[in-house]
């Protein structure tokens, strides 16, 4: 007899995007998977992708208010736990993906129950690597990342900071997840909680990954790819980039400045595995060396 398909959903948080962007994402998002629960949430003052929700059996919210990025996702996590969604997909208006993704990236969550969360391999339109998967940011390398880029690359701690000497190419238990496509079991955010609501925008997936990774892993998936049309506006929008200093100060506010002992121990314990790794030596979920 031929299992059902797991219960899984998704949700969209749109701000003055251009229809068509959110049409293709749904009309991808449509074809992925047969039990999939959608929510289009738009934090916009007009209410412009009214229209395509119904094309595509999604429920639709208007919010011109604008309360958020994490609490609009939390208001679809909420109503799809309710639904008894068992995973979760947060999505980025701009990323694209093949028919297989979510089927792929699915059956993986269910082969391994500790995962609390996934996210797939990331790249730009033209192919090349966005390397998303990072460490648990120190105040002092967050800033030097952001406004001396150069010495934060000469220094050595970008190449550490993003995880590079991994390749990319394997499975690893990763520290900071991004928020442009998450895959995240349901039962893991009723232990964890949601999204903080208070990152208005920015570092409300670096908060929500630290608090994951307590009650399970979360792990980068190199054998599924998705696009992401990254468009790092922080760096171009002097309003983003005081919500992205705002989010930072709450983040280190909430968990150290300066002394953070579990940074401390994450960091090291993730750039020691992909060490161990190169020599073909594992570390388990306890932090013991496996061969």
């Amino acid at each position: 007899m031929t299992r059902a398909p797991v219960l899984a959903s998704c949700s969209v948080v749109a701000y003055a995007t251009p229809p068509e962007q959110i049409e293709n994402l749904l009309r991808g998002v449509s074809g992925s998977w047969p039990r999939l629960l959608t929510y289009l949430i738009e934090n916009s003052p007009d209410d412009s992708l009214r229209s395509l929700a119904p094309r595509y059996q999604a429920l639709y919210w208007h919010q011109p208010d604008n309360p958020g990025f994490g609490r609009a996702h939390n208001r679809a996590m909420r109503a799809a736990m309710e639904a008894g969604s068992r995973y979760h997909f947060v999505l980025n208006p701009d990323i694209h993906f093949s028919d297989d993704t979510f089927l792929r990236l699915l059956a993986y969550m269910e082969s391994q129950p500790d995962v609390a969360m996934l996210a797939p391999r990331i790249c730009f339109p033209d192919g090349r690597l966005q390397p998303l998967c990072k460490l648990l940011p120190a105040p002092i390398g967050l800033a030097t990342r952001r406004f001396l880029p150069w010495l934060h690359r000469r220094s050595g701690h970008q190449y550490d900071y993003e995880m590079h000497a991994s390749g990319y190419d394997r499975i690893m238990d990763v520290p900071v997840l991004s928020g442009c496509f998450m895959l995240i079991r349901t039962d893991a955010l009723a232990k964890a909680g949601l999204f903080d609501e208070r990152f208005f925008l920015y570092f409300e997936d670096v908060d929500l990954s630290r608090r994951l990774a307590r009650v399970g892993r979360t792990v980068f998936y190199p054998h599924v790819t998705v696009v992401h049309e990254y468009g790092r506006g922080s760096y171009h929008d002097w309003r983003l980039l005081c919500h992205h200093s705002a989010s930072a100060v709450r983040y280190f506010n909430k968990w150290g400045w300066w002394f953070d002992e579990e940074r401390e121990r994450v960091n090291a314990r993730a750039l020691g595995s992909i060490s161990l790794a190169k020599t073909g030596v594992g570390i388990d979920a306890a932090g013991d060396v496996a061969p």
